[in-house]
């Protein structure tokens, strides 16, 4: 438990001037190290290049100008994006993924600016198709390692993001510090001050008491010189708010109110503002409209090739369905699409059974209901190919959580915190659980509970590299093929 002791001796851990005199030079470290890294990454593929095929090194003064070009826009973009601001080095998450960002919009803007100057003859095409790919990696790579080693610095006082001064009554106080843990992201407590109650069997004077905590802290801050004020109030208690920010208006530092309980609950809340209304956004949809039009306009290209292709091969998986038992070749099920909205999934035939009632069992291992040819099909995920016209249909897309039967969706509801939340998006052929290993039968809670999880990583992480990148594993990965029955 955290304690007063241990927030001044967090505070004095980072109070000296070498912590705080670092965080000033780490942006320009930082897009140093970003120059000096494109520079090599591009004198290094044109001169392979030009050895492997023509025998010589190239022109040094081309390949100057190119690197020189590239590093300069590379490290221009990720500056007007405020990457070399402290912050953005505290937290690993998502850093190689920003910076692969950073590095497709250079290489646009690069082509881009030879194409309008008319020199695009000048540099090698080849070059720069080596330069791109070789540079994916390691900028993503250089990027997360030097997130990794600001922030190992700032977890161990070599470095300090902010100086802070927390103000509020002790019980929020603690709950804050407890919860998030400031020195963890570069903070360093510059000093506390606790608010007495407002309980008036204690204080006779409530309001002058306040006014007293509040003359005192300010003085305390104003000779401690913080880069901000922290406000551990809940955000109800308006009035003494409203105290703490006049109190610090004339000081010389950013006023900051600590979140509220609920925020810690979701990634990314922000400030929306609407014309003059302002609003805190704990969630967004899944998708934006603009990726909810891109995902569909790629499912239904892709899906309407593959069929097209595949369509010698369905025809003799119904052969092979419609010789080996009587039944219908395709199986027809009720499931929940996109925002709970029902819809009948197609598959081919792979049992004896068709339940598609208020019971239906899964499949299991050695199933007796699962055919000799249904078994093949199940192995390598054959039998969901007919899915691809409910793709073109709108009900389903490529890439998404699987569907579960309407009976099996009920009983996992009530099971389940937030279950239903895999309806957000599209339900999918494939899925970021199914090429992890997670398919067949869930027999127990936490085998769904594993499953319903990463389906929700995959709506809170989607883009459409990710759908890339499971529908490659779908067909090429051992795991996308586990516990198939």
């Amino acid at each position: 438990m955290t304690t007063l002791d241990d927030l001044h001796y967090r505070g004095s851990l980072r109070s000296d001037d070498r912590a705080n005199a670092w965080r000033h030079w780490i942006g320009p470290a930082t897009a140093l190290v970003d120059l000096m890294l494109v520079l090599v990454v591009v004198g290094l593929s044109s001169v392979a290049y030009h050895l492997v095929a023509y025998g010589h090194p190239g022109a040094y003064r081309v390949t100057l100008e190119l690197a020189s070009m590239i590093a300069a826009i590379f490290v221009f973009i990720n500056a007007l994006r405020g990457r070399y601001q402290l912050a953005n080095y505290l937290a690993v998450k998502g850093q190689m993924r920003q910076a692969f960002a950073v590095w497709n919009v250079t290489m646009v803007a690069f082509i881009a600016f030879v194409f309008l100057a008319k020199v695009v003859d000048h540099y090698s095409r080849a070059v720069v198709i080596v330069t791109y790919l070789a540079g994916i990696p390691l900028v993503a790579f250089a990027r997360s390692g030097i997130v990794r080693a600001v922030s190992l610095a700032s977890k161990t006082g070599r470095i300090t993001a902010e100086r802070v001064f927390l103000i509020g009554r002790e019980e929020e106080v603690m709950s804050f510090v407890a919860r998030h843990q400031p020195w963890n992201v570069g903070f360093a407590i510059a000093d506390v001050a606790f608010l007495r109650s407002n309980d008036a069997r204690r204080i006779n004077d409530p309001a002058t008491a306040l006014a007293a905590d509040l003359a005192s802290a300010a003085a305390r801050a104003r000779a401690l010189k913080p880069d901000a004020v922290f406000i551990a109030l809940p955000w109800s208690d308006q009035e003494t708010i409203d105290a703490c920010v006049d109190a610090f208006m004339n000081l010389p530092v950013a006023i900051h109110l600590t979140p509220e309980r609920v925020m810690d609950r979701f990634e990314s809340p922000r400030i929306v503002r609407v014309g003059t209304l302002a609003s805190l956004r704990l969630t967004r949809p899944a998708l934006s409209l603009a990726e909810i039009m891109a995902k569909r306009v790629f499912d239904v290209l892709a899906a309407s090739a593959i069929l097209v292709a595949s369509l010698p091969l369905l025809l003799v998986v119904a052969l092979a369905v419609r010789l080996e038992t009587r039944g219908p070749v395709l199986f027809l099920q009720r499931r929940y699409g996109f925002n709970q909205q029902p819809f009948r999934i197609v598959k081919f035939r792979t049992m004896t059974t068709t339940d598609d009632g208020e019971v239906v069992s899964q499949a299991k291992r050695n199933d007796p209901r699962i055919t000799r040819v249904g078994a093949v099909l199940r192995r390598y995920n054959l039998d969901e190919l007919p899915q691809l016209l409910n793709v073109i249909a709108g009900q389903m897309s490529l890439v998404g959580p699987r569907p579960h039967a309407l009976a099996h969706d009920r009983e996992y509801q009530l099971k389940i915190a937030l279950y239903a939340r895999r309806h957000n998006v599209r339900p999918g052929i494939t899925g970021w659980a199914q090429v992890n290993g997670l398919r067949g039968e869930t027999d127990t809670d936490d085998k769904m509970e594993r499953r319903v999880a990463f389906d929700h990583w995959y709506i809170d992480n989607w883009s459409f590299w990710l759908d890339l990148g499971i529908l490659l594993r779908t067909v090429f990965s051992p795991k996308a093929f586990r516990n198939a029955r």
